[in-house]
């Protein structure tokens, strides 16, 4: 399976299933989709095998956590040259805080999805870990006030 075109009607509606409830069993599923457990357990496995799922992921409730702040960064590296993107990259992901690394093409280098428990917490954060990070030019913050997630697959 290569592509968007090898899917058919019921592994597009498979995806969608296990988009809305990644816990969905099988039986539940192959009933849902009109397929027997069996069949519908083997076009799982399939779609795995195929890479069309990357991993079981946990949707964490980050303020239950204690972390009420999250700000997406642009990152615009100052010495290209001088460090590696992988020396920069490799360094942002040891940062606990730093929940998603996004390398771009645009103004920014990077963008990164940074949590923190309110805002001085982040600007911890910031000035002590990702402002010492080798290469970091010009940083742009941009809070976020709240989110709205599309359900399921594109």
């Amino acid at each position: 399976m290569s592509a968007l075109e090898d899917l058919d009607e019921i592994d597009r509606a498979l995806i969608r299933a296990l988009a809305e409830d990644a816990n969905a069993s099988a039986g539940a599923l192959g009933r849902r989709l009109g397929l027997s457990q069996p069949a519908c357990w083997r076009r799982i496995q399939r779609l795995r095998a195929a890479g069309v799922f990357r991993g079981a992921r946990l949707d964490l409730d980050l303020e239950r956590l204690g972390f009420g702040v999250t700000v997406f960064l642009g990152i615009k590296l100052a010495t290209k040259g001088r460090v590696s993107l992988e020396d920069f990259e490799r360094a942002v992901r040891a940062i606990p805080e730093v929940q998603v690394v996004d390398h771009v093409l645009g103004a920014f280098d990077y963008r990164l999805r940074v949590v923190a428990r309110d805002l001085p917490d982040f600007e911890r954060v910031l000035r002590r870990r990702i402002m010492t990070l080798p290469g970091v030019g010009n940083v742009e913050a941009n809070v976020m006030l709240s989110e709205e997630r599309r359900p399921g697959p594109v």
